[in-house]
């Protein structure tokens, strides 16, 4: 690995504006299947971010953006590579099922045991070791559930709960635009169900019930965004591959 470029902190993020007032925040020197999206989106009275990376580097000192204006921080679910600055944003949120983890964050509950070595990298942040990374604890100021609503003042997004991938994962839905913050239970790319109380009945479960949510755009928590075409192929393309599997799979009405 000492063949690899050490990246500083002012190198270390990258914002690139989306539509509809997103913002998208990623460390480009991590590699995709590793990469968390970091979603801002713009309110009227407060902003929204959604997922906060790896946490080696301060996003509030790095980013500009994530101080400009009253933010409400909510994580997608408790992995490692999502929650790494959450300790840095004052107002935060995570589904019940997992606040103990985001309040003690073991690295055997985060998957940072598994998956946060040198090998996540194209360039090393500066100042990395990972026998040392830890995540910071950040208690959640509020517990989330199925149907409870984040406010931004112009703009509300419906909490959808979405076991599998983890036991507290959740996804935001914009129901005037039809977009969708979907967190790890749906990107374009490997989804998976196998890791630490990743529960593969459960996905199944979560994604009939999403099929036919009508989305206009999801924004991921990793890999690029997509329409609702795309949607629909990944959800029905991780069906059948259960499907095949052997796994049983309820009928859809």
């Amino acid at each position: 690995m000492g063949s690899l470029p050490v990246i500083g902190a002012p190198g270390w993020y990258e914002t690139i504006r989306m539509a509809d007032g997103v913002t998208l925040i990623h460390e480009p020197w991590i590699k995709p299947f590793f990469r968390c999206n970091i979603w801002h989106v713009r309110g009227r009275d407060r902003d929204l971010l959604f997922d906060t990376g790896l946490g080696h580097f301060s996003l509030r000192t790095h980013v500009p953006l994530v101080t400009e204006r009253k933010l409400t921080c909510v994580a997608s679910h408790t992995h490692f590579d999502h929650i790494g600055c959450n300790h840095e944003f004052p107002d935060r949120c995570v589904h019940r099922a997992e606040a103990k983890i985001l309040a003690d964050p073991r690295n055997e509950w985060t998957v940072a045991d598994r998956y946060a070595t040198d090998d996540m990298f194209d360039g090393l942040p500066q100042g990395w070791e990972s026998s040392r990374y830890r995540i910071v604890p950040a208690p959640a100021d509020r517990l989330l559930g199925h149907g409870d609503v984040i406010d931004l003042g112009d703009r509300a997004f419906e909490v959808i709960h979405t076991p599998g991938h983890s036991p507290g994962g959740i996804a935001l839905y914009e129901k005037k635009t039809g977009m969708l913050l979907s967190g790890d239970i749906i990107y374009d790319g490997p989804l998976i169900d196998d890791v630490y109380h990743s529960d593969m009945s459960d996905y199944v479960e979560t994604l009939l019930a999403m099929r036919d949510l009508d989305v206009s755009v999801v924004h991921g928590g990793h890999f690029p965004s997509f329409g609702k075409v795309r949607y629909c192929q990944l959800i029905d393309e991780y069906l059948a591959q259960k499907r095949q599997a052997g796994c049983h799979l309820r009928q859809r009405p």
